[in-house]
């Protein structure tokens, strides 16, 4: 590994959910591998991995790795590509007070581009209480106190309603990330 080596976390959208989009973590990180990366880690089963690559384009690496996805098991995947630096702007910007928030209904919603401040404008929050949400730069932090599975405001955050590429992890699973990036990522 050299200084030209940059860590990254890829985030797959929608895989090994009720039984589509079946990806294996092994495949996945030969897959990543195959691609130029290395030191690669997974983390759960839901299509998070982290990993060093030479390549300092987190775009270039994301199509690189839905084309490969799709070349080596014929799955069109939305991937999301954020790199350290990123990952830690992250949870650094969080706007939520954190103390006593139950990680799991937490969510960063990751989006391929800036927030769009014009369609969530739109949303009346109050309507939606408990839940609440604040946009990032390119990414939307939502709290879902009582769970998304019946939340309206979940249902807003979605490649159509938003115009972008959305992928969401709970508070407790972009950590994780953060943390394991900081384990790969160059000295």
């Amino acid at each position: 590994m050299t200084e030209t080596t940059t860590s990254y976390a890829a985030l797959l959208r929608g895989i090994n959910v009720g039984g589509k989009n079946k990806v294996p973590m092994q495949t996945l990180r030969e897959i990543v591998a195959q691609i130029g990366g290395s030191r690669v880690r997974t983390h759960l089963q839901s299509g998070n991995a982290v990993f060093v690559h030479e390549q300092r384009d987190p775009l270039r690496v994301a199509a690189d790795l839905r084309e490969a996805l799709l070349a080596e098991l014929g799955l069109t995947i939305a991937v999301l590509v954020r790199d350290h630096a990123d990952l830690r702007r992250v949870v650094d910007a969080n706007p939520f007070a954190m103390g006593g928030v139950n990680g799991s209904r937490f969510m960063v919603v990751f989006l391929s581009g800036p927030a769009p401040a014009d369609r969530l404008a739109l949303i009346d929050a109050a309507a939606y209480a408990p839940d609440a949400f604040a946009a990032g730069e390119r990414e939307i932090y939502a709290h879902f106190p009582d769970g998304m599975r019946d939340s309206k405001l979940a249902a807003l955050f979605t490649d159509r309603k938003l115009g972008l590429t959305a992928s969401a992890r709970n508070w407790n699973t972009v950590t994780k990330l953060l943390a394991m990036s900081e384990d790969v990522r160059p000295a």
